[in-house]
């Protein structure tokens, strides 16, 4: 009988360590998303352009969604090098992305990240809006391969 006894907890013992396993991989891949989000405003907020540069896979797309003065929605193409470049001429602390996390989502090697925010230019409040990234676990790494925003004034 205590052999019995003792596969029962056996059995219950690997499954919690497998559950636990599963949990903390899960939890340090989400980490890891968001990690990478995340330096990419720090490094925005501390006129890094070369840590904006590492915040990308090589061929990502940048894109706003914008709304002319006759709300005919349109979507502008930003190169991301072109980014990094005018992040590059501000000073430190000028410009200001404050996001939270919605949702994230990853399966693989494929991330889903969705980040309202308000963003703050010289201090000052400027727009708000939400991002929408796409990133890719390239040799272990998570780059950001995609991002579209939108943009308004009116944020209630």
């Amino acid at each position: 009988m205590p052999f019995v006894n003792f596969m029962k907890y056996k059995f219950l013992f690997t499954l919690l360590l497998t559950i636990y396993s599963l949990t903390v991989n899960a939890q340090s891949t989400v980490d890891s998303v968001k990690l990478t989000v995340n330096n990419l405003f720090i490094a925005m907020r501390n006129a890094k352009p070369d840590n904006i540069l590492a915040s990308f896979a090589d061929s990502a797309i940048l894109q706003t969604i914008t709304r002319d003065k006759d709300g005919n929605v349109s979507i502008r193409t930003e190169d991301f090098r072109e980014f990094a470049d005018f992040v590059s001429k501000q000073p430190a602390g000028k410009a200001d992305e404050r996001i939270s996390f919605k949702a994230i989502h990853i399966d693989g090697d494929l991330a889903s990240v969705w980040t309202p925010y308000q963003f703050y230019f010289d201090g000052k409040f400027s727009h708000c809006g939400v991002n929408s990234f796409q990133l890719v676990r390239i040799n272990k790494q998570w780059k950001i391969q995609y991002l579209i925003d939108t943009r308004r004034k009116n944020c209630n």
